[in-house]
């Protein structure tokens, strides 16, 4: 079985210390074979954010981990418009990754980014053609009886926001991006973005969509929250195995939540009823770290 901690919005620049101590004492309990990192490692990709990023990493490989991520969207300059548009991701690749296509092969999954961020827009994501190849030649050289994990920052689909009727945006063309994933028999689809821990069926979400589980990490070291408490997610998969089971902050550590466990059969992730545990996550009201919402 593969052990992977998903992380997402970082935020470095905004951040909360005692959060990055928190994630990094509940790595070295957890063992993961794998932190994979959704994106936004910093707050606007300043030189001195990606540098208490990078230390952050190197802490963590220092310490053995493997460490897998993709840009988000906080990762491209937005006021330094010069760097925006002729070398937007300069920074990230000489202080978190030179790849924006990164790829790891485990006993029990294959994992790999993609990166969705683009200078043209402020905060939506994208995907382009060569993607979509890539995307479909790599799982093509993989096992398919592992679990074929893809990882990007902006969900592929429109997701709900909260308990009311509002969707947020989905990827751009995610026509091109939903009949990849279903090609290349993509198990999990790994993002963050939304600030908000959530687990789907593709299906549910859209049609032509395959069989994927589509999993949400919220924020787990930025102050800013979005109606729950920081959180990250602890996933252990097998060939048709899939637990999930959220790390939420509760004001002096990390500690398990929502446990879910789904099975594979005949094609379909099924949630496997009566294994659902763990008080719920506390919502912003609850939280000792209550601060003002920003725009994504």
């Amino acid at each position: 079985m593969a052990r992977i901690l998903h992380l997402s919005d970082l935020h470095f620049g905004a951040h909360d210390p005692k959060l990055v101590e928190a994630v990094e004492a509940r790595a070295a309990e957890a063992k993961p074979d794998l932190i994979v990192i959704s994106g936004d490692f910093t707050q606007r990709a300043r030189t001195e954010q990606f540098k208490e990023a990078c230390a952050f990493l190197t802490r963590l490989k220092e310490a053995g981990h493997d460490v897998l991520g993709v840009p988000g969207n906080h990762d491209v300059p937005l006021y330094d418009v010069l760097r925006r548009f002729l070398s937007p991701l300069t920074r990230y690749r000489r202080y978190i990754d030179d790849s924006l296509c990164p790829f790891h092969e485990l006993k029990d999954a294959s994992v790999l980014g993609i990166n969705t961020a683009r200078s043209l827009t402020f905060k939506d994501g994208n995907i382009n053609h060569e993607q979509i190849a890539y995307i479909q030649e790599t799982f093509a050289r993989t096992n398919a009886a592992t679990p074929r994990i893809l990882v990007t920052h902006h969900p592929l689909f429109a997701l709900p926001v909260g308990d009311g009727p509002e969707l947020s945006k989905a990827i751009g063309r995610q026509h091109l991006a939903l009949d990849a994933i279903a090609d290349a028999g993509v198990d999990l689809l790994l993002a963050g973005h939304n600030h908000r821990a959530s687990t789907h069926h593709a299906p549910d979400l859209v049609t032509r969509a395959g069989s994927a589980l589509v999993i949400q990490a919220g924020t787990a070291t930025s102050t800013r929250l979005r109606d729950e408490e920081q959180s990250f997610n602890l996933i252990e998969t097998a060939p048709d195995d899939v637990t999930i089971t959220v790390q939420a902050w509760d004001g002096s550590g990390y500690a398990s939540r929502d446990f879910q466990r789904y099975r594979r059969a005949d094609d379909q992730w099924t949630l496997e009823p009566g294994v659902t545990s763990g008080p719920r996550r506390r919502r912003l009201a609850e939280s000792r770290l209550c601060v003002p919402l920003y725009p994504a």
